[in-house]
């Protein structure tokens, strides 16, 4: 297009708005339909940035790349077209942008964004709903309370229904399914979903509230991809604790809620068929290999040991795979290596002893990232996951069993309960029943943290099968150097405003996260602190946090929000920033959030 005509295109009546711009973002001409986009009298000699907001190197790239932009103005909508205006005597191709003149049309496409936002309004979400712990909310000897109970519930999930104008199906005792366009989504979002908290308000003689998970799968090509998507995200809510909303679309998850700490189960059947089906899975085995997470800690090594027993008592070969460990298992991985009962093996010398019928057990842990030996797991074809800690978005794939139980206090509980099913207790030796043992004191923090009564239980059957609280007390023993650097930790601590505490340990040692995680548990009994978060450096030069909570903040979700995770009162993440930026950058979050709530 050249220069000398655009005196002709502008002189005709042109069916859309036009205006040229120089190079010093100056408008120079302009046709009588750009009133329809700027209600002035003129804008020859107006600055295009003053009357659109567009800087004049968003329009020579515009211009280049014939990319549109797109503007606002009086209610309406428009596609901006640029393009580079050249001289009649002009034959190079190449453009001076120092003395360059832009055209610009504009096209009213306010009609389209209608039709479009109309379109993502009513495009539809599937929403699953499901009532935490019905049959222990139902249980009990008056069938009439049974009724009440159950009717409010459904009363409250209705009325939610058709608030949100939605379709809902009760299709089970304990579940629903809604159908509900976008612009209601938003509107729950926008009540932070607030049905969390409404349900937990029906009075119930149990000594727990009622909770939902709730699992909302969006974006999804068809319905049927969107209801998948709805069963990961409720899958995920239910594999995370329950009480709590997970969204899922093509790419991503996003959590809600989740501030309630996950009712432990009365009924012991599941324990029992998982045992039972782990025990088939060996015998079909040549044999076992166990492992934990990397940096084992007692729990971890101690459901290991109790794992290696159901093994050996399918009468298959069982290899602990065992790599770093701090000197917290020092003293017990002493006392099996010298009982001779175990096979206690490098990642190494694993992989030459794997075999296509070999089955691996993973004790304490989910996902890909933590596990002692990812070569391990690729070279599976049976993989079993038993773990107590809340559903990540990466786990393991191809699980062939997995016993992943929220409610439990730890990985040890677990396999003890398993135990109590499938070996002969006189089958199990005192340095398991020790280990098993020191395992449940460790993650309940000696009973005081998520200790339920299934935990007082599996820790009883222990004591009657040789447990030696003695030898358990002595596992937990720190030497002077690891007392002193808890003492510093513990005097450098940090109290702040809505009842966080965070302290820095220094020194980088393979014991640091152990250290942290034992501050951290001591800053929780100082009044009015609520949550603590301690961090420090490993012996990789790595940061590490720890974080506790008493229940009010839920420290796993702070810790997702900065790449860790773990459980409600108990979480950790590892940070390339250094110890005080990163605490401070997770008290401002906590901080924020409890500003929203």
């Amino acid at each position: 297009m050249y220069v000398g005509r655009i005196e002709k295109l502008l002189a005709y009546y042109s069916p859309v708005p036009i205006c040229t711009v120089n190079a010093q973002g100056k408008v120079t001409r302009a046709n009588k339909k750009i009133a329809d986009v700027f209600k002035y009298d003129g804008i020859v000699d107006y600055d295009i940035f003053a009357l659109t907001g567009i800087k004049m190197p968003e329009l020579v790239k515009a211009a280049q790349t014939d990319k549109p932009l797109y503007i606002k103005r009086n209610d309406r909508t428009f596609r901006i077209g640029c393009s580079f205006l050249k001289a009649e005597t002009e034959e190079s191709e190449e453009i001076n942008l120092e003395n360059a003149t832009l055209i610009m049309t504009f096209t009213d496409i306010s009609s389209y964004e209608k039709l479009k936002e109309l379109y993502n309004e009513e495009k539809v979400y599937m929403v699953l709903v499901n009532i935490d712990n019905y049959d222990e909310l139902i249980a009990g000897p008056n069938e009439q309370r049974e009724v009440e109970i159950g009717a409010k519930i459904d009363r409250l999930i209705r009325d939610w229904a058709t608030d949100l104008e939605a379709m809902v199906v009760r299709y089970r005792e304990y579940s629903f399914e809604l159908v509900v366009n976008h612009k209601n989504y938003e509107v729950m979002k926008k009540n932070r979903f607030d049905i969390l908290d409404k349900v937990k308000e029906i009075e119930t003689d149990t000594d727990f509230p009622v909770t939902l998970s709730i699992g909302i799968g969006i974006s999804g090509k068809t319905l049927a991809e969107t209801d998948d998507y709805a069963q990961d995200a409720l899958d995920m809510a239910l594999g995370r604790g329950g009480d709590q909303v997970v969204v899922k679309n093509v790419r991503t998850f996003e959590y809600y809620g989740g501030n309630t700490q996950s009712v432990e189960k009365g009924n012991k059947g599941k324990s029992r068929i998982i045992g039972h089906a782990l025990m088939t899975l060996m015998n079909q085995s040549t044999k076992v290999f166990i492992m934990g997470h990397k940096n084992p800690d007692m729990d971890c090594f101690g459901a290991s040991l109790g794992i290696h027993r159901m093994a050996r008592e399918a009468g298959r070969e069982a290899y602990i795979i065992l790599r770093e460990y701090n000197e917290t298992l020092i003293d017990i991985v002493a006392d099996a290596k010298e009982s001779n009962e175990y096979e206690i093996i490098s990642e190494e010398r694993a992989l030459t002893l794997i075999d296509d019928n070999s089955l691996v057990v993973v004790v304490d842990c989910h996902r890909p990232m933590l596990v002692e030996s990812k070569e391990i797991i690729n070279r599976v074809q049976r993989l079993v996951v038993v773990d107590h800690h809340r559903m990540a978005e990466d786990v393991l794939p191809n699980q062939t069993l997995s016993y992943m139980e929220t409610y439990a206090s730890s990985a040890a509980e677990l396999v003890t309960e398993m135990l109590q099913y499938v070996v002969d207790k006189k089958a199990v030796s005192r340095i398991e029943a020790n280990a098993l043992l020191a395992g449940i004191m460790l993650d309940t923090n000696r009973f005081a943290v998520k200790a339920g009564v299934r935990t007082f239980e599996s820790a009883s059957w222990l004591k009657r099968v040789g447990a030696n609280l003695s030898v358990v007390r002595r596992y937990f023993q720190d030497n002077a150097d690891k007392f002193k650097a808890k003492a510093a930790g513990i005097n450098n601590a940090r109290i702040y405003d809505g009842g966080v505490a965070t302290s820095i340990c220094e020194g980088e040692t393979i014991n640091t996260q152990i250290i942290n995680s034992q501050v951290a548990d001591e800053l929780l009994t100082i009044r009015g602190v609520e949550a603590s978060f301690v961090a420090g450096k490993n012996e990789l030069g790595e940061t590490v946090v720890s974080a506790r909570s008493l229940g009010n903040i839920n420290v796993q979700y702070v810790m997702e929000h900065f790449g860790g995770g773990g459980h409600m009162n108990t979480a950790g993440v590892k940070s390339k920033l250094p110890p005080d930026e990163i605490l401070g950058q997770i008290v401002k979050y906590v901080q924020s959030e409890q500003q929203k709530n």
